[in-house]
C-alpha cells in the first residue's frame, strides 16, 4: 500500500517540478501561465510534504492548499487559449491541436480540486486526494507538456 502512494507522489512531483527550472522568459502570456503553474506547484508541495510526513498533517492548510490549486486550475484554460510560446515553454504544440481535449483535462482538474478543498480533515483524506490530484495533473502533462 505504500509503494503505490509513495510512487504516487513521486510522481505528482516529478510533474509538479518541471515549472521550477524556468527562467529567462521573454514572453509574458507564457511567463503569466509558467506563474499560474509555479502557484500550483507550491500549493502540491505543501500537500505533498504533509502526506510524506515532512511536515505534520495541518487539515486548514491542506484544505487551503487545494483550494489555491483549484484557483489556479480556473485560470488554465484562459492562460493557454492564445497559442503563445517562447523557447523556454514546454507547452507542447498539441494543446492547440486538441484544445477541446485540453479544455476537458484543466476543467477536470478544476472540478476535483474544488470538491476536494474543505474535504481533507485526516490524513488518510490528503492520502486518497493527493492520488487523484496526482493522475489528474499526471494525464495533462504526459500528453500537453515536453
Amino acid at each position: 500500500m505504500r509503494k503505490p502512494f509513495l510512487a504516487m507522489t513521486l510522481s505528482l512531483t516529478l510533474c509538479a517540478t518541471w515549472i521550477a527550472a524556468h527562467t529567462g522568459v521573454s514572453n509574458p502570456a507564457v511567463l503569466k501561465r509558467m506563474e499560474s503553474m509555479k502557484q500550483q506547484q507550491d500549493a502540491t508541495k505543501v500537500l505533498g510534504q504533509m502526506a510524506k510526513g515532512e511536515t505534520p498533517f495541518d487539515p486548514k492548510q491542506a484544505n487551503l492548499a487545494v483550494a489555491k490549486i483549484a484557483k489556479h486550475a480556473g485560470e488554465t484554460i484562459a492562460l493557454f487559449r492564445a497559442q503563445e510560446n517562447d523557447p523556454k515553454s514546454e507547452a507542447l504544440p498539441s494543446i492547440w491541436e486538441n484544445f477541446a481535449d485540453f479544455e476537458l483535462r484543466a476543467e477536470a482538474l478544476e472540478t476535483l480540486t474544488r470538491e476536494l478543498a474543505g474535504t481533507l480533515e485526516t490524513r488518510q483524506d490528503l492520502n486518497a486526494g493527493l492520488a487523484r490530484l496526482g493522475a489528474a495533473c499526471k494525464s495533462c502533462h504526459q500528453e500537453y507538456r515536453k
